[in-house]
């Protein structure tokens, strides 16, 4: 049996803020931090090791990824950072306010841009400076985006997982995926073969880790959190609330 582990990064400071973040550089909160110690100590209780790590090219998810490492006493492990792990691109709604938005462009607008599996938001200007071709993370990227709807993100995953990871998987790597709640959406979504409905409704929680088994063909046995029910429930509802734009 093969086993592939992943974990949504800790609470940035604009989850707290309740900004649109996206491709952004933003860090941990404090609570982001707790909870990615959190979810090292869960795993070293339940006895995971790992052989390598991987993560996108924003520090919230490679802090939360250091975080996990330290409580497993793996600090040595190999990371492969890959910038196809990032986050959905929010194009010109990064670093608003969601429920000001809200207020601006309405409900039913907002809802769309954020949850509609193939609308875009706005795209960022020609000129502005937080476009990711200007960035030297970047450099030698083609194709980079400048606004992403969730399918845009599936197809950059998919590219990444056949690419990448089912070679490890194959080779029986133990691997462990710290990214964000759309690329991780995005890799459940093919895994787990969602429809557009269901992925829609589907929230993943920060810091509590996903567990998939698999076939030695690469089929899912099954998808479980390490979390008891009642923590799983409440962590669920609290993403599911921000993803409301009433909510804010």
């Amino acid at each position: 049996m093969k086993t592939l582990v992943l974990v949504r990064h800790g609470q940035s400071t604009w989850n707290l803020d309740n900004r649109f973040t996206g491709w952004v550089d933003v860090d941990l909160s404090e609570r982001g931090i707790e909870e990615a110690r959190a979810a090292g100590n869960t795993l070293r209780d339940a006895g995971f090791r790992f052989d390598i790590a991987m993560t996108s090219y924003l520090k919230r998810s490679i802090r939360t990824l250091w975080f996990i490492q330290e409580m497993l006493d793996q600090m040595y492990l190999p990371i492969r950072p890959d910038w196809r792990l990032n986050e959905r691109h929010y194009g010109a709604l990064q670093g608003l306010n969601k429920k000001e938005t809200a207020e601006q462009h309405g409900d039913e607008q907002v809802l769309a841009w954020r949850r509609g599996y193939a609308v875009r938001p706005p795209a960022l200007a020609a000129d502005d400076t937080s476009r990711p071709d200007a960035d030297p993370r970047y450099a030698g990227i083609n194709g980079l985006p400048d606004t992403e709807s969730l399918a845009d993100t599936l197809l950059r995953v998919t590219e990444w997982w056949d690419e990448t990871l089912v070679p490890l998987l194959k080779s029986d790597s133990r691997l462990l995926i710290v990214a964000h709640g759309n690329s991780l959406r995005a890799m459940v979504k093919f895994l787990d073969q969602m429809s557009e409905n269901e992925i829609l409704e589907f929230n993943i929680p920060t810091g509590i880790p996903m567990v998939y088994e698999f076939e030695d063909n690469l089929s899912v046995i099954r998808r479980y959190y390490l979390a008891d029910d009642d923590k799983l429930q409440s962590a669920v509802d609290e993403v599911r609330n921000q993803a409301s734009t009433k909510e804010g």
